[in-house]
C-alpha cells in the first residue's frame, strides 16, 4: 500500500508561549531551569501574567515535528486535541495552513485548549511549564485508521504515556501501524517522562518501536546510567534505530551493528534551543522516508535543528527544503 503521508504525528496539541527570562525570575518562581513542569489551569494563569512579552505558536513536541516535515517538502498528518475556542482555532488554522492534515474534532465544554510556557534564559536553556488542557482528552476515536494507514512512518509523542486516555490513542495508533508493517517511530520528549513510565516504555520499545529519539539525558535516564556509552550499547540491542542528540557534539544514530557520529552544525549564536530535537525529529525521519543513509537522516536532522535553535520559537523560520539543497541534503 502506497502512502499519502511520509509522516503521522500523534501528539499533545498544545499553544506554545515563549518569552525571554533572566535567572533571578526562575527563582522567584520556583521553577527548575532546563525542566519540563505540568502546571493547572490556575498557576498557567497566574504565570503567564508574569512573563516578558512572548511570542506565541501553535506547538507540542509532535505538532512542531509536522511543521519542520512541511518545511523540508514532506507530507505530513497531525492527530491532536484542541478546543472549541480561540486558541483551538488559531492551533488548527495553523496547522492546516502549512499544509499539515489536520482534522481531529474539537472538545466542547472541557478544558481549554492547551499551552506551554517556555522561559529562556540568556544561556539558550528553556524551562518548560505546561498546562495539558484539552490534549490530554484525546482518545482512541479520535485515531482516524486511515491517517495512520496511509502514513510510511508513524510518530508517537513520548509526552503521552501520561494521561491514560491519550495513551490508550497512543496504543491504537500503534497496533494500526504494526498490523500494517509501517514504521513506528517513538520520542522520549522528556526525562520527567522517562522517570514517570521507565518501565512500559522499555517494554512499549523493545516489542513495537522501530525508531527511537531521545537525547543524551533521556537515553542515560532509560537505561538507568550516568555512562552514555553504557546506555548507547543498550539501545543497540533493544531497537532497530537509534536517533540520539548530544547538543554540540551532535548525534549519534545507532543500529544493532552499525554506529554513525554525526557532527553538528555551526551555529553563530544559540539564542534558544526549544524545539530543537523536535526538528531533528522531523529532518531525520523526512530522510528515512525518501530511502537516504542513517547518516545523511542524521545530518538532515542535524541540519534542521540548527537552524531553529539560532532564533526564539520551536519552529523553522526559513525554508528548511532550501537549506537543505543549498547544503547538499536534499
Amino acid at each position: 500500500m502506497s502512502a499519502s503521508y511520509d509522516v503521522a504525528a500523534i501528539g499533545n496539541a498544545i499553544v506554545d508561549v515563549i518569552a525571554p527570562a533572566d535567572e533571578a525570575f526562575l527563582v522567584d518562581h520556583a521553577l527548575t531551569k532546563g525542566a519540563m513542569m505540568l502546571i493547572d489551569e490556575a498557576r498557567a494563569h497566574e504565570l503567564y501574567g508574569h512573563m516578558s512579552a512572548a511570542i506565541e505558536t501553535s506547538g507540542g513536541s509532535a505538532g512542531n515535528t509536522v511543521a519542520g516535515l512541511a518545511s523540508l517538502g514532506g507530507r505530513a498528518a497531525y492527530v491532536g486535541k484542541v478546543a472549541a475556542d480561540q486558541l483551538g482555532d488559531v492551533f488548527a488554522h495553523d496547522t492546516r495552513q502549512i499544509g499539515v492534515h489536520f482534522e481531529t474534532g474539537r472538545l466542547s465544554g472541557g478544558p481549554a485548549t492547551g499551552r506551554c510556557l517556555i522561559n529562556v534564559t540568556p544561556d539558550g536553556e528553556r524551562t518548560m511549564c505546561t498546562f495539558l488542557g484539552a490534549s490530554v482528552e484525546l482518545t482512541a476515536a479520535d485515531v482516524d485508521p486511515d491517517t495512520i494507514l496511509g502514513a510510511e512512518i508513524v510518530y508517537l509523542e513520548g509526552y503521552l504515556f501520561d494521561p491514560p486516555e491519550a495513551r490508550r490513542a497512543f496504543a491504537k495508533a500503534a497496533g494500526l501501524a504494526r498490523a500494517s508493517g509501517r514504521t513506528i517511530a517513538l520520542s522520549l520528549s522528556d526525562s520527567f517522562v522517562v522517570d514517570r513510565h521507565r518501565a512500559g516504555l522499555l517494554a512499549f520499545i523493545e516489542a513495537e518501536v522501530d525508531l527511537l529519539f531521545a537525547n543524551e539525558a533521556e537515553i542515560t535516564s532509560l537505561f538507568e546510567t550516568t555512562d552514555f556509552e553504557q546506555a548507547a550499547r543498550a539501545a543497540q540491542s533493544l531497537t532497530r534505530i537509534a536517533a540520539v542528540t548530544r547538543g554540540e557534539k551532535g548525534s549519534v544514530v545507532i543500529t544493532p551493528t552499525i554506529r554513525h557520529t554525526v557532527e553538528a552544525y555551526p551555529v553563530a549564536q544559540l539564542v534558544d534551543t526549544t524545539g530543537a530535537g523536535d526538528q531533528y525529529a522531523a529532518g531525520f525521519m523526512l530522510g528515512l522516508a525518501r530511502g537516504k543513509p542513517l547518516d545523511a537522516c542524521g545530518r538532515l536532522g542535524g541540519l534542521a535543528a540548527a537552524e531553529v535553535i539560532s532564533h526564539y520559537g520551536p519552529r523553522p523560520q526559513v525554508s528548511l527544503a532550501e537549506l537543505a539543497a543549498a547544503n547538499g541534503l536534499a
